[in-house]
């Protein structure tokens, strides 16, 4: 089985569990989403802008952060680059991946991002992430001044792969995640 057959198989089993979390699932790990964001503001001070996602595929809906931080939400360009801009009041228009994110002219440097959230189908012990094999992240973190940024995943702890998950040789680890039960940062 090739590293791709086995990774679609990975994302059909933990893209299963992940669709059966419950809704008292859901609303811990956003507590604890919201709690990681609190103490890493109040460690680092003056931070930037905190990437977040558009939610999709019964992903956890952390949009919620804007209440209290600056995000950015990424734009997939040309379906090769991610690009992060500022979320801010202006309406959002449809991405070459047809996901809603802002269409400003000047994108953020790695310099504005303080933090990224990314959303995981699964993530192993090694801190490997399984996406939904676009490689955007991969494609972004390989320059190592966006690898220097702290990206962490988001998921319910059912999709914590107990065995490592495939890995390739673009993958990039993350450097922790959060689930409804535990932070690992």
């Amino acid at each position: 089985m090739s590293i791709l057959e086995k990774k679609k198989f990975e994302r059909d089993t933990f893209r299963k569990l992940r669709d059966e979390i419950s809704l008292n699932q859901r609303e811990n790990l956003k507590k604890n989403v919201k709690l990681y964001a609190d103490s890493f503001v109040k460690e680092y001070k003056n931070i930037g802008y905190i990437a977040i996602y558009w939610p999709l595929k019964k992903e956890l809906d952390i949009r919620s952060l804007k209440e209290k931080f600056s995000l950015a939400l990424p734009r997939c360009k040309d379906k090769k680059d991610l690009l992060f801009y500022p979320w801010d009041e202006k309406p959002l228009t449809k991405d070459s991946e047809g996901i809603l994110s802002p269409d400003n002219s000047f994108p953020l440097s790695h310099k504005q991002i303080s933090m990224i959230f990314v959303p995981c189908l699964s993530i192993d012990k090694n801190l490997i992430r399984l996406g939904y094999g676009g490689g955007y992240f991969d494609r972004l973190r390989a320059d190592i001044n966006w690898r220097n940024i702290p990206c962490i995943g988001v998921l319910t702890s059912n999709c914590v792969s107990t065995m490592p998950l495939t890995r390739a040789e673009w993958d990039i680890p993350l450097s922790g995640f959060i689930t409804e039960k535990e932070i690992f940062v």
